[in-house]
């Protein structure tokens, strides 16, 4: 009898084990990697409040699957970038990682997920040399040097003969500046001068007033948004806007989640970006007023709208597979995806992963008594020009 009972309990076990990896399989996880603190935590808490949002509009089933997302902090430093992605894949077991504030911690990822073949979706990291690094990296959110050249273009359309830039000295400062300076000399203008500021612990009035002594007829600026206020700033006070120069840039200048914080004295700056809160579509009229329901007191910008779109290209991802979640299949289930976003239509490059989208120039105005970033005029379905 008790030989029975043994055996009964161990063919228990051995069901329960052999149930267990079927069970485990009805969860797909993703891991959602965000600069929660330190200098760009605005960015983290945007990622993730956009992610969370898409989850909570659209659900958590997926082709049978109930999808999990695990949040994890690297304060920016790429080193824990690093770790966090490999815990989650080994530890997790998560299906795909997302996220990436910056440059170097997406790089910092590339051979991890190179090796565990998993898929890397970047909701914000703009340099374009990104998806170049790993088969497995898919971008949703832009190239800085698809956000510069359109506003390289109006600039020198409307007048501008000379200009100077002044961007971040990393990854995506020297691509915007780069970028700027190539579309503005074919153009037919001469940028006198490409300055670039520490990304760390930035101070920017030296940078401003030798800008104001060139007498340009235009500066071009890039900082990482979170920055962005700060910059501003210290442009109004330095009179360069007075001095009659053309203050432009990419949208991260006028950041819509720090935009009304900068005041007045930024009307009428004219910047290129992929995402406007005031962009006019229903579909983003509704993400505006879902996000500022589930966040009060904060106005979704183009990050915040990187980290819904990012769960939107893995949900369908993983529709397209059936709920297989096999790392090479879901990348290549995302080349050539296509979809609607509260940015207008978005694309994935199947040659390249990278985001394919339209970019505006907009104007900072005064609407229901805030500032926005008003859109004027687009450049349709534009590629990264570096690697197009």
């Amino acid at each position: 009898m008790l030989r029975r009972h043994l055996l009964l309990g161990f063919a228990g076990l051995a069901a329960m084990s052999a149930a267990a990896p079927v069970a485990a399989q009805e969860t797909v996880k993703v891991g959602l990697i965000a600069t929660l603190t330190g200098p760009q935590a605005a960015s983290g808490r945007q990622k993730v409040a956009g992610a969370k949002l898409y989850m909570a509009l659209n659900g958590n089933m997926v082709a049978g699957k109930k999808i999990e997302l695990i949040i994890k902090d690297d304060t920016g430093v790429a080193d824990i970038t690093r770790r966090h992605a490999q815990e989650l894949i080994v530890n997790d077991k998560v299906a795909a990682i997302s996220g990436f504030s910056l440059t170097p911690l997406a790089l910092a990822v590339a051979p991890v997920i190179t090796q565990a073949k998993i898929p890397a979706i970047i909701m914000t990291a703009g340099t374009s040399i990104i998806t170049e690094r790993s088969p497995y990296f898919v971008r949703v959110s832009f190239t800085l040097p698809q956000q510069s050249v359109p506003i390289a273009e109006w600039i020198a359309k409307n007048g501008a003969k000379t200009a100077v830039s002044l961007v971040s000295d990393y990854g995506p400062g020297i691509d915007a500046q780069d970028a700027f300076k190539m579309r503005f000399e074919e153009k037919g203008g001469k940028v006198l001068e490409q300055l670039k500021a520490p990304l760390a612990n930035p101070e920017f009035s030296a940078f401003l007033q030798r800008a104001k002594d060139l007498k340009p007829d235009a500066l071009f600026l890039f900082v990482p948004a979170p920055t962005a206020g700060s910059l501003m700033k210290q442009v109004i006070d330095r009179g360069l806007i007075e001095a009659n120069i053309k203050v432009v840039g990419t949208g991260d200048i006028t950041d819509d989640d720090q935009l009304n914080g900068i005041g007045d004295s930024v009307l009428g700056l004219v910047t290129s970006h992929f995402y406007s809160a005031a962009h006019d579509s229903p579909m983003n009229k509704k993400f505006v007023e879902e996000f500022k329901k589930a966040n009060p007191g904060m106005r979704p910008n183009f990050i915040g709208v990187g980290g819904y779109d990012g769960m939107h290209a893995f949900y369908q991802a993983l529709e397209k597979t059936k709920g297989d979640t096999d790392g090479t299949k879901l990348v290549e289930a995302m080349k050539g995806m296509s979809f609607e976003s509260p940015r207008g239509m978005l694309t994935i490059d199947p040659a390249t992963r990278d985001v394919v989208q339209d970019v505006y120039i907009r104007k900072v105005e005064k609407k229901d008594g805030e500032l926005y970033n008003i859109e004027f005029d687009v450049v349709k379905q534009v590629k990264d020009p570096i690697h197009k």
